[in-house]
């Protein structure tokens, strides 16, 4: 009988990890330290809960690098995307979630998967010498212990950052004689209708209170040994945007373009956006409103925002500590740990950024350690791929002395090959750049699943 590789986190990493496992015939024992033991951001037992944001992000995979990777990972048969598409909630161009409902579908498929057994337990020290091969999918949010751990054996300081939660709203109490359904530039996306965001106005003095507002709002304090710890520049708090100028956020999460207020006809000064956060539509989340003010100081400061004076909110927004391997440095090709190879590594822990990139990493991980499992060879997905591309920036593309975490980008992938001559063009620009990288990027992939067809070719 073939033994078991043994998961630690389930997570979205180490969900699609032991999906992709289990797919090859290799049993897996999935270990989830919940309920046995909670953490700050988590709030039921489910497998691969998302605690933040319910987006995926754009789902546009000819002009956005995580669309393309969205695709890849299908192609790929992913568990992830497979639960994302079944319950997805209108969002424009990106393809968000219902989380409750996502959460569920991946917990339901494992369970039901009889290679995948599920033990609830916390791993708190290095895995036994006789679980020869173990993913550490423990995400952002991996246990002290463990996490001294494994820093134990590789003689690196951990880095780490800030993460911030976003509030959500009960959709019934946003005031609709102020606010109005529209996405931005009508775009419907992946099962919207072009009106997927609700949108609350602001004129100019609005806005600059709002901003004074944040500046001077009470705000969590940290604790002596997390007065160091950066901010992940994905993620930063509202009040973090609002401190770096008084037109930053204008310009980011609450820019106005592409939005028409139905009551003026007009383009209000600046926009809060809310984006539906389950499938019934009874809950919003404000969109890039990560915060780290107290909870208080919430309640107050957004219910100044039209149209949420009566705001009844299901979450407020909140904060957490994140951790991350120098992995340029500590991990080889195969994710693995060079000081401990029975060791592979998944998700953020990776310092890989988003929900999308840490289930990345752990199909590549899953794949990589049913191909050990099995004897057979196991090839790269090719760099010109999403998956090759990020597998090859945290693996050593990226600068070990200044290794940050990182969304998937165009930036990652090589460039792609010049225009034909007799096209006219000497480079190609914007959206026929991005198209090039894409259906290259696809191309390859699957010839990378299908080596007998693509040789054929």
């Amino acid at each position: 009988m073939t033994a078991p590789v043994h998961i630690i986190g389930g997570g979205l990493a180490g969900s699609e990890a032991a999906w992709q496992l289990a797919r090859a015939g290799v049993p897996v024992v999935l270990h989830e330290m919940r309920p046995v033991r909670g953490t700050e951001a988590h709030q039921t037992e489910a497998l691969a809960e998302l605690v933040c944001s319910n987006s995926f992000r754009s789902d546009d995979w000819a002009g956005n690098a995580v669309g393309l990777l969205h695709e890849e990972m299908r192609r790929c048969g992913s568990l992830v995307l497979t639960a994302a598409d079944a319950h997805k909630v209108p969002a424009g161009g990106a393809l968000a979630v219902d989380r409750d409902h996502f959460s569920a579908a991946v917990s339901a498929a494992l369970d039901a998967e009889p290679l995948v057994d599920i033990a609830r337990e916390e791993i708190d020290a290095l895995p036994p010498a006789d679980w020869d091969s173990v993913i550490v999918a423990t995400g952002p949010l991996t246990s002290p212990a463990l996490s001294q751990a494994i820093l134990g054996i590789t003689g690196e300081d951990a880095l780490a950052f800030f993460d911030a939660i976003a509030p959500i709203v009960y959709t019934d109490s946003v005031n609709m004689d102020v606010a109005w359904f529209q996405s931005r530039y009508d775009k419907p996306g992946p099962g919207g209708t072009g009106k997927d965001y609700i949108n609350c106005p602001m004129d100019e003095a609005q806005y600059e209170a709002f901003i004074a507002a944040l500046i001077t709002g009470e705000k969590t304090e940290f604790k002596e040994w997390e007065q160091d710890t950066p901010y992940f520049e994905g993620c930063l708090p509202i009040e973090v945007m609002a401190e770096r100028g008084p037109e930053t956020l204008r310009f980011g999460p609450m820019k106005p373009v592409g939005l028409t207020d139905p009551r003026t006809g007009k383009r209000a000064h600046a926009v809060v956006q809310l984006r539906q956060d389950n499938a019934l539509g009874t809950l919003y989340n404000l969109v890039g409103f990560q915060t780290k003010l107290k909870h208080g100081a919430q309640s107050a400061i957004f219910r100044a925002i039209p149209g949420l004076e009566n705001a009844r909110f299901a979450r407020l927004g909140g904060i957490h500590r994140n951790t991350f391997l120098n992995s340029p440095k500590l991990l080889d090709e195969g994710l693995r740990l060079t000081a401990d190879p029975r060791l592979r590594f998944a998700g953020q822990i990776t310092g890989v950024e988003g929900y999308v990139e840490s289930a990345a990493v752990g199909l590549l991980a899953g794949r990589m350690a049913a191909a050990d499992r099995l004897g057979a060879d196991f090839a790269l997905p090719p760099p010109t791929t999403a998956l090759g591309a990020l597998l090859g920036h945290i693996t050593g593309g990226a600068t070990a002395d200044t290794f940050q975490p990182m969304n998937v980008n165009f930036g990652l992938f090589p460039p792609p090959p010049a225009p034909d001559p007799e096209s006219g063009r000497r480079k190609l620009k914007g959206r026929d750049r991005k198209r090039a990288y894409a259906e290259r990027a696809l191309r390859d992939l699957d010839g990378w699943l299908n080596p007998a067809l693509a040789a054929a070719e």
